[in-house]
């Protein structure tokens, strides 16, 4: 049986309107106009996200070579030179895209290092670098810490390879070596990825010591200006936040000031705890319980918790 031969299409049909698709001309000269208006506007562009991406991942395998690096295991020596090298090369092409683009851009840049040889891609580069080694220790102090901390790990590698708390660390720690060098964007951009991979958000700024665990992870927030000890150990839903924004007189903003709280070594905050405020001191060795909102300073060695609910049971319908 032959198939029925379907109707033209007539040229007056929709067949000759002009795709959705395609932008007029009018569409892309209002993104135009838009676009020159803006105030941060640079003639040079961001770091790429890819790069970036790639040099996170090739730290990584460096940091911790016998799990991550291909070919460690047989030829360590020529693989840490190929990756050293790769991610030397992704790291300096990051360096030079965030300070031209800084250069360029009408915002504020805010360094905390004042010295001309940090103005030279290849010379922060080398003075990261330089810092590997200390890096490399402090995080395997955050994973004996994690496996210390949690009975259901297996082995340290297992933390390394798995654990969201120990990735968040590692990409803070990162960010946080590239912020004290001065450099813009990548120390944000590094911990908003790991913020999105996770669901932890730590800002590069945070001041963190060794042994840092954060257990199970999702919607932990450290802010900017923290300072925590050594040994701290956070839980899922943790806050440590601002509980306000300075202002000047004209109404703006005060950057820079503590905000955030201080938590004094070996301290344990539970589950969905907020502690807020930059004059805000928990003192060593203390325990926040779950549910706790804090605002005020704690001697050491103190427990605070919430009243414990009473349950009620009733009959259903």
């Amino acid at each position: 049986m032959s198939r029925p031969v379907p109707e033209s299409v007539p040229e007056s049909g929709p067949a000759s309107q002009p795709s959705p698709d395609v932008p007029s001309p009018q569409q892309t000269s209002r993104l135009l106009a838009a676009a020159a208006s803006e105030t941060t506007r640079s003639s040079d562009p961001l770091p790429s996200q890819e790069t970036l991406i790639e040099f996170a991942e090739g730290l990584k395998r460096l940091l911790f070579p016998g799990i991550w690096l291909p070919g460690f295991q047989t030829s360590p020596l020529p693989a840490l030179e190929q990756q050293l090298r790769e991610t030397t090369i992704h790291l300096r092409q990051l360096v030079t895209a965030s300070l031209n683009h800084a250069r360029s851009a009408n915002v504020r840049i805010h360094s905390t290092r004042a010295d001309a040889d940090l103005t030279d891609p290849q010379k922060l580069t080398d003075r990261f670098l330089q810092f590997l080694p200390h890096l490399q220790s402090i995080l395997q102090s955050d994973v004996a810490a994690a496996f210390d901390g949690d009975p259901a790990a297996k082995t340290p590698d297992e933390i390394i390879a798995c654990y969201p708390g120990i990735q968040a660390v590692l990409v803070y720690r990162i960010a946080h070596g590239l912020l004290e060098l001065g450099i813009p964007y990548l120390p944000r951009m590094l911990t908003e990825w790991a913020h999105r991979e996770t669901g932890i958000d730590i800002h590069p700024g945070a001041q963190i010591g060794p042994r840092f665990f954060i257990d199970h992870g999702t919607g932990v927030v450290v802010g900017e200006t923290c300072v925590i000890g050594a040994g701290v150990t956070l839980y899922q839903g943790v806050t440590l936040g601002a509980w306000s924004f300075p202002r000047s007189e004209d109404g703006q903003l005060i950057r820079g000031t503590k905000r955030h709280p201080t938590l004094e070594d070996d301290v344990i905050v539970y589950s969905n705890a907020s502690i807020l405020g930059g004059t805000t001191v928990v003192g060593s060795g203390s325990r926040i319980g779950s549910g706790v909102t804090l605002s005020r300073s704690v001697p050491p060695r103190t427990v605070v918790t919430i009243e414990r609910p009473t349950l009620q049971f009733r009959k259903a319908g």
